[in-house]
């Protein structure tokens, strides 16, 4: 991607985060879900920069060339999202605008509920809030659509499984779960497998399903009130996540508004970029 520069910024607690980065004007990051890395905004880091921000890319911990510190507890929703308070920090501005897709978006949610005052507006892409996803978990139909969640909370067995034949099943699911053919390209998929080849990174990328799990239950933090202002964007094709979990519920998210796009599916920042850029550019500007 032309003008784009990559470095590696300090974030904190011993934890350095690999960014792409363009453009100038008004921060906005963005962050990229499972199995991604932060390739997955080569259609969104252009755009924006073009419309006068300064957009950062991360690879999240554990992704990438970024720090990848070991055991479970290391990848706890609450430590993903106070790296992107350092990060905020170290780029030198004390607020940002949050664009995230899938397990980004969970980062993001946890972000806007515990460093409210560090944002100024979310966009999430197909990314359901947490009390929206914990509840509608409970359903038949969520279940069957999440059962890889619960399969991953088994040790070395997901490893083993997702690196067989070169990461044949993690290629097929980037073709399988696009809905435009050829959203993704050969160098897209190649270019996310290579994020998870390092020694570590695939258990790392696991062991945020591992982490969030043992966070449910009685003792898990209550949700808290985002009044920040809310843009999602809901693939309604999603394999994963059902299209009832887009609404984040006005208790919850007061000052939020939903855009379906029935002709997306999970990846909706690849399957209609323009849509997604449209809509970004629209919303971060207002």
């Amino acid at each position: 991607m032309d003008g784009i520069t990559e470095r590696t910024v300090d974030v904190g607690d011993g934890i350095a985060l690999h960014v792409r980065e363009l453009g100038s004007g008004p921060l906005v990051v963005l962050l990229h879900g499972f199995p991604d890395c932060s390739h997955t905004w080569r259609h969104q880091l252009p755009a924006l920069a073009n419309r006068g921000f300064h957009v950062v890319a991360p690879d999240l911990r554990g992704y990438d060339g970024s720090s990848r510190p070991s055991g479970v507890r290391a990848y706890g929703v609450g430590l993903l999202a106070a790296d992107i308070a350092g990060l905020v920090t170290a780029l030198g501005e004390t607020q940002a605008d949050l664009v995230a897709h899938d397990w980004g978006g969970g980062v993001a949610w946890t972000f806007a509920m515990r460093h409210p005052k560090m944002l100024r507006r979310l966009a999430v892409l197909n990314a359901p809030h947490p009390a929206t996803f914990t509840r509608h978990l409970r359903s038949l139909r969520q279940l069957r659509r999440s059962w890889y969640m619960f399969a991953f909370q088994l040790p070395v067995m997901p490893e083993a499984g997702l690196a067989r034949n070169d990461f044949a099943s993690l290629r097929q699911v980037f073709r399988a779960a696009s809905v435009r053919p050829g959203a993704f390209t050969p160098d897209d998929i190649e270019r996310h497998i290579d994020a998870l080849r390092p020694p570590g990174a695939l258990t790392a990328a696991i062991n945020y399903y591992r982490a969030a799990f043992r966070d449910l239950g009685p003792h898990a933090a209550p949700p808290r009130r985002v009044n920040a202002p809310v843009l999602v964007l809901w693939g309604e094709q999603d394999r994963f996540l059902g299209p009832e979990l887009a609404e984040a519920g006005s208790e919850w998210v007061p000052n939020a508004r939903v855009r379906r796009v029935p002709e997306a599916g999970h990846w909706i920042q690849h399957d209609v970029p323009e849509l997604v850029n449209d809509e970004l550019v629209r919303f971060l500007s207002g």
